[in-house]
């Protein structure tokens, strides 16, 4: 048996962007809910992200996001209320914290994957980050996640070599953008196109040095659970065995369910649970096993806890 993470905090419920905001602390309750009513719960290892060290979080943040940024998202934070970011992003008084903590958890189940304490992790953590810019917040994203997750892998745990796996339905533009000059990782998107936030073309592929290890996968509305298969494995798996990474980061969005509101693609639960088994399979066969996974989008409460129920039970098979 597998030994996966599962990172959780109560902090996450904290981030509150209004009752009628999609991204809501009812996803993470709904997730819970489901793992505690399943017999899948017990069988993971907990990981619990302390509540983390300002400075030291502010130091993993800042490789990817910059300090002027960090710095106005401190200012701006409200002891009450909601303070606007975008059209679509707010925070309120425990958003901060949760962002951090989010950060805090990904770092944490890093360091459980590289120390051996698990094969492998999920993140249930919120805010999500792969939209969030270096300079800006955007699509419900404050820090990306997973991208300080790939700099604290090189710089923390001497990786050199990290893969991102981001199936979520809209593009990772944060993380595109934050290594598309970067040979030193390798980001791989599938995503509704055109649709928000309208990046990810088929050409853009990287600039300078990291020419050719961007790779996007463009998608029209309807796409379902063959089509992604094959996409997965006739284009990833070739890829990322090229590439052969040390670790693989997947930016797990479920908002490319066929029960989605906010997107239009006809992913099914078990559609889900083949690209889990596809990259978990890649991982082995080209990175050691080592395979971590956080949460981005997912907006139908019950496609959502499904999904990552199936997504889990893949990493614990």
């Amino acid at each position: 048996m597998t030994r996966t993470g599962f990172v959780y905090h109560p902090g996450y419920l904290r981030h509150d962007m209004g009752a009628y905001h999609p991204e809501s602390p009812a996803r993470l309750q709904a997730i819970m809910g489901r793992m505690e009513s399943s017999d899948l719960l017990p069988r993971l290892v907990r990981i619990e992200p302390k509540t983390p060290d300002k400075d030291w979080i502010s130091d993993w943040i800042t490789q990817v996001h910059s300090p002027s940024y960090l710095r106005e998202l401190q200012k701006k934070s409200p002891q009450e209320g909601r303070v606007a970011l975008d059209p679509d992003t707010s925070i309120s008084a425990g958003s901060l914290n949760a962002a951090y903590l989010a950060v805090a958890g990904a770092l944490a189940a890093a360091d459980a994957v590289m120390d051996g304490a698990v094969d492998n992790a999920f993140c249930a953590v919120r805010p999500p980050g792969h939209h969030a810019e270096s300079t800006h917040a955007m699509g419900f994203c404050l820090f990306n996640n997973v991208a300080i997750t790939a700099r604290y892998l090189q710089k923390r745990h001497g990786l050199e070599r990290i893969a991102i796996v981001d199936w979520d339905v809209h593009h990772g533009n944060g993380t595109q953008r934050t290594f598309y000059e970067d040979p030193s990782v390798f980001f791989f998107s599938t995503h509704q196109y055109p649709f928000y936030p309208g990046t990810g073309r088929a050409d853009d592929k990287g600039a300078g040095r990291g020419t050719g290890y961007t790779l996007n996968v463009p998608l029209p509305a309807g796409m379902g659970d063959s089509e992604y298969e094959k996409i997965f494995n006739m284009t990833l798996r070739p890829a990322l065995k090229a590439y052969h990474p040390d670790a693989i980061i997947i930016s797990a969005g479920f908002d490319a369910h066929r029960d989605d509101p906010l997107a239009g693609m006809n992913l099914s639960t078990e559609g889900f649970v083949a690209l889990s088994r596809i990259v978990k399979e890649i991982a082995g066969e080209c990175a050691q096993g080592r395979l971590l996974s956080c949460l981005e989008g997912g907006y139908d409460l019950e496609a959502l806890s499904a999904s990552v129920e199936g997504h889990l039970r893949v990493l614990e098979s």
